[in-house]
């Protein structure tokens, strides 16, 4: 059994961060990448083994290995959310890999196939659901909850009691007021200020934020 192992998906420079914080600050042994057939160029991604997603369960079977996705936010998340449910439906379990230079309390509860990275603070009450990625020094103040399969960037600050639905998008530095609500695949650009709710599929821009006519699905397109 190589219950330890785990499979990255991905053959590009997030599967790379992805390897380096593994190898260098988890358990886990990477054992393999794993992309879909027609993105694979090479052979080999940082010295290991790059195999077809469709013929994972052969290679690396999931009774076997792990698996972990931590793609960004291609069509507001809903491409890392397409591989999870798949890699769900042919068995495998999911790591979460929060680094230890992360800041976390006894409290928080932290779902299946996340990546929290460096210097992020998870502040006591907070909950972060599945599939989710937090970037470097990102802030989530007391009582925050984070929805699955979203993706906050570095140095973003939520205050207390915000939430956040799913699939959403928080880009780099950008800063949520207490208590406010993201709703589903909400988008918020870089440096934005938000102070009030938003709207399911809006695109948020700008200090105070304010949204724009395009919608989520049409900036994160791949």
């Amino acid at each position: 059994m190589h219950a330890s192992k785990v499979v990255i998906f991905g053959n590009g420079t997030f599967a790379s961060l992805a390897w380096s914080c593994l190898t260098h600050d988890s358990p886990w042994q990477v054992a393999a990448f794993t992309a879909d057939r027609d993105f694979i160029k090479e052979t080999t991604h940082e010295g290991l083994p790059v195999v077809p997603f469709d013929a994972l369960p052969t290679l690396f079977p999931p009774h076997d290995f792990k698996i972990s996705i931590p793609l960004g936010c291609v069509n507001i998340n809903g491409l890392r959310l397409e591989r999870y449910l798949q890699a769900k439906s042919m068995g495998y379990q999911f790591i979460s890999y929060v680094s230890s230079r992360a800041t976390t309390w006894p409290n928080v509860q932290i779902g299946e196939n996340c990546f929290i990275y460096d210097h992020a603070i998870l502040e006591p009450f907070s909950r972060v659901g599945d599939n989710v990625i937090i970037r470097a020094a990102a802030l989530i103040s007391h009582h925050g909850v984070i929805g699955s399969h979203s993706m906050l960037s570095g140095g973003v600050v939520l205050g207390g009691n915000v939430h956040i639905g799913e699939r959403v998008f928080v880009g780099l530095g950008a800063v949520v007021r207490n208590g406010l609500r993201l709703a589903e695949r909400s988008f918020i650009g870089a440096g934005a200020v938000v102070i009030a709710d938003t709207e399911a599929d809006g695109v948020y821009v700008g200090n105070p934020a304010r949204k724009t006519a395009r919608t989520s699905m049409q900036v994160s397109a791949a």
